[in-house]
């Protein structure tokens, strides 16, 4: 972060100073900022946030200890002698931290020579903030979100780590309901933003699919005027956006898809195909005419859009086409759990794609499976571990149900669902397809671990996808460590 007094801090998130000593409001000067406690160091401001299972303000103490000199709250909090311990008071904690990335990006802006990239869409944000962060790093030092950090608490966070040598800001937008995308884009600015998809993700929450529509596309008149949109060519609701969009638009999509012809700038995808691996390969071919053959590491032909979407953000922000080409084809999975493969000694092959699902992931993620499957030399037998796709609202039902008939339309000869939730998808494939023993319902995970420990052979390829709140992620951990043990994640605060 860059360095910054507690006066400076105390007046850009519009906060009250208490607990210094007079005189002190610019002596005090933070040089990082965390909602950990565990990760204080010397200069860390402390970020008090109130969580589900715990207040940050029980650990401002703590981080004092650490170094922290100044901490974030929405209370005053006193030490063990009655002292009020150093704090910019304010209403709303994760409304001061946007208030504070805000500045933050405002200075680097107007006295640093940083570019930052929005991403948003309903799948592909992660993947696609991690080639920008591959592509970018070889050019000039990059600041791209932990994990999946995208809305309004990750992305402060995400700012937070950017100094005065940071070139590239990679900033992912996640959202849940209208005006989500907007706020952020307030917050960070971005000279250029990209547009995935629209989907199904949280339809429920959202009331609707063209709600959000309505909120991804707020991205496209987010970015600034000079800067520029890339938008998917191929999704009919985001080709839309072009008329929202106050940036120039530059256009990404696969030759033989584009919802209409254009005579705008172009970044092509053709000769598409998967490799025996799932991996898309493809010639890539921008506005200029420069062309280059592309072997992703991504495992699934979907991942052509991500692909893209960084080429285009690279190109717009200045990086040589070949340097684009050639990272595209060099860049593998770099988050857990998107399509991540594991090989074991005993020839079976775990695909762990269980950290989120929509309808589209799910298609996507098992046309992929049953497509390894079928290429490989001899065709290897295939499992679908499916558990609930959540925040479908009215169309759950329909969605499961037919995520179940895909299933054995595409050939897959085994199916364990996991869950109530999942439950409409094993009786879709059975009305479909009239299985006996291939297809399974289970209620726990544990249960379905008992099944593949006992039932998969070497040679098989077992693909686990789900929303992250069923639990699959760490199922595929199981399997694809053969333990008998049921590992969680640490508690974080």
């Amino acid at each position: 972060m860059i360095e910054l007094s507690a006066r400076e801090i105390a007046e850009a998130v519009r906060g009250t100073l208490v607990g210094l000593e007079e005189g002190a409001e610019d002596s005090v000067r933070c040089t990082s900022a965390t909602t950990d406690s565990r990760e204080v160091v010397e200069g860390t401001l402390f970020i008090a946030k109130p969580g589900e299972t715990t207040d940050g303000h029980r650990f401002i103490g703590t981080a004092r200890e650490a170094g922290s000199p100044l901490a974030l709250a929405e209370r005053e909090i006193r030490d063990d002698e009655g002292r009020v311990l150093p704090s910019v008071i304010v209403p709303e904690v994760v409304e001061a931290m946007g208030r504070l990335a805000h500045e933050i990006v405002r200075r680097l802006k107007s006295e640093g020579e940083v570019t930052v990239l929005g991403i948003t869409g309903s799948a592909g944000k992660t993947t696609t903030k991690d080639l920008l962060r591959g592509i970018f790093s070889e050019h000039g030092p990059t600041v791209a979100p932990v994990g999946s950090y995208n809305g309004e608490v990750g992305v402060p966070l995400t700012v937070f780590r950017a100094d005065w040598d940071t070139q590239y800001l990679v900033i992912e937008m996640g959202a849940n309901h209208v005006g989500n995308i907007r706020y952020l884009c307030d917050i960070v600015n971005p000279d250029f933003g990209a547009i995935l998809k629209v989907g199904t993700a949280h339809a429920g929450e959202f009331g609707g699919v063209e709600n959000i529509a309505i909120t991804k596309s707020e991205l496209a008149d987010g970015v600034v005027p000079t800067g520029g949109v890339a938008l998917n060519l191929d999704d009919p609701r985001v080709a839309a956006m072009e008329n929202k969009a106050t940036a120039e638009v530059t256009w990404f999509g696969v030759e033989g898809r584009h919802v209409r012809d254009i005579e705008a700038p172009v970044v092509r995808a053709s000769e598409l195909r998967t490799d025996h691996s799932g991996c898309p390969q493809f010639r890539l071919t921008f506005p200029e005419g420069d062309s280059y053959e592309v072997a992703s590491k991504l495992i699934g032909e979907h991942h052509v859009y991500n692909l893209l979407a960084a080429a285009t953000l690279a190109h717009a922000a200045g990086i040589p086409t070949a340097d684009i080409a050639r990272a595209l084809s060099e860049l593998g999975a770099a988050s857990r759990y998107r399509m991540e493969r594991t090989d074991r000694p005993d020839g079976v092959t775990v695909i762990n794609d269980a950290y989120n699902a929509n309808p589209e992931s799910m298609a996507a993620a098992l046309r992929t499976l049953a497509q390894m499957g079928r290429d490989a030399e001899p065709p290897r037998r295939t499992w679908a571990v499916l558990g609930a796709m959540l925040e479908l609202g009215d169309a759950s039902r329909e969605e499961h149900d037919k995520l179940g008939r895909d299933v054995v339309r595409l050939n897959i000869p085994k199916l364990i669902a996991i869950g109530q939730e999942a439950a409409p998808i094993f009786n879709a494939a059975h009305l479909e397809g009239s299985w006996g023993e291939e297809a399974v319902w289970v209620e726990t995970t544990e249960q379905a671990f008992d099944i593949l420990r006992r039932d998969l052979r070497g040679g098989d390829i077992a693909l686990f996808k789900s929303s992250r709140d069923a639990g699959l992620l760490h199922l595929g951990d199981r399997v694809a460590q053969d333990r008998t043990d049921d590992p969680t994640e640490p508690e974080t605060r």
